[in-house]
């Protein structure tokens, strides 16, 4: 796995003005340690991680597996081993009201769900307040949380914090909970905007 997987704590940040969605991940030390971006023009969702803003080494593809669907299911690819890590799949209609993502394994078997803080919360962000009440989600697997994914109140842009401290004995693969946090900052923001 790259070294990049390496932290237990992330900051990803949306860049303001793109014609599709770029994304910069920070370590704990303000680091820059991935870069993000989105392909423009495709039908499917495909978005690409790369080791450094020149692109000089891809890491991760997060690649949708139908065109234009609600409830996508985005497969996690290690680009380095060309190898399956795992999928998220957006529960369609119930994210309308809560959000909430099926996380599952290289199998395509379910381990566990993002899901956003609360219902009321939810509601309220999606009735009254928008993003002033910044969004949180927690991934779990099983009962056990092992990710804590909190939007920071910006104005201006989409800054998450992605937080593993919990997962002391990493039962979450880092590369599937970081795809985790770049789906909901360029899917998720954008909606929110």
């Amino acid at each position: 796995m790259d070294s990049a997987f390496d932290y237990n704590q992330y900051l990803i940040k949306r860049q303001v003005i793109a014609l599709t969605g770029i994304l910069r991940i920070y370590n704990s030390q303000e680091q820059l340690v991935l870069f993000c971006q989105q392909k423009i023009f495709k039908l499917k969702e495909d978005i690409r991680v790369y080791s450094d803003e020149l692109k000089t080494r891809q890491v991760l593809n997060i690649q949708a597996r139908q065109i234009l669907d609600f409830s996508a299911y985005y497969d996690v690819i290690d680009s380095n081993y060309s190898t399956k890590i795992g999928g998220l799949r957006r529960k369609g209609f119930r994210s309308l009201v809560q959000d909430e993502w099926e996380v599952f394994d290289n199998q395509d078997r379910p381990i566990g769900i993002l899901r956003e803080d609360s219902l009321t919360q939810a509601l309220l962000r999606r009735m009254l307040l928008g993003s002033l009440l910044p969004q949180n989600y927690d991934l779990l697997l099983g009962e056990e949380r092992v990710a804590d994914l909190k939007q920071r109140f910006n104005p201006f842009r989409y800054e998450l914090d992605l937080d593993f401290q919990m997962d002391v004995n990493r039962k979450l693969d880092r590369r599937l909970g970081v795809a985790a946090a770049i789906l909901l900052a360029i899917i998720e923001g954008h909606q929110h905007k």
